[in-house]
């Protein structure tokens, strides 16, 4: 078994919800931004985290020479088979762009999952998502089961490869005018 997985599944499995109660959800957020920066540090990527409120990500992850900027939410609301995990921003402010973000990051509490999806997948949505780490993972009938623990997104090869074929694409078409 991977290394990282053990220390993942020993030290955060049982505290997850058993022994803790948040106030609120803003402190339920500062929690799961503390866990997906600690995982991804675990993981070996360098994280840092823009000072205040007023920006649209919560957590910057170096990729290379860029950060990607990470939108991190949570979720406990089971629904069938599936949890649903809102991505809405605050009521009072305007919808999330791909301008803004980069990445969400969304974690399913009772579960211990992770779902690390483009901005781009999720910002052509209506907001929430359905997320199903409880069932065997479906590729064709689950539309983001392919995102979940999918950390690798987050390295600058994998950056590199999508940044190399966008700039093939884009040599095509103006190659093809």
């Amino acid at each position: 078994m991977n290394e990282r997985k053990v220390f993942r599944t020993v030290v955060f499995k049982n505290f997850v919800f058993k022994n803790f109660v948040f106030k609120n959800f803003k402190e339920r957020g500062e929690w799961v931004e503390l866990r997906f920066m600690a995982q991804a540090m675990g993981l070996g990527l360098r994280v840092s985290k823009p000072w205040g409120d007023s920006s649209a990500y919560d957590v910057g992850v170096e990729s290379g020479a860029r950060i990607l900027r990470v939108q991190v939410k949570s979720t406990t609301s089971r629904i069938g088979h599936g949890y649903l995990c809102r991505l809405k921003p605050n009521p009072a402010t305007e919808p999330y762009t791909e301008a803004q973000l980069d990445f969400f990051a969304a974690y399913v509490i009772p579960e211990d999952a992770w779902y690390l999806i483009p901005a781009g997948v999720v910002l052509q949505s209506r907001g929430d998502l359905m997320l199903c780490p409880v069932q065997p993972r479906k590729y064709d009938r689950y539309k983001y089961e392919r995102y979940r623990e999918a950390w690798d997104l987050l390295w600058p090869s994998r950056n590199k490869k999508k940044t190399q074929s966008q700039s093939k694409t884009k040599t095509n078409r103006r190659t093809a005018l």
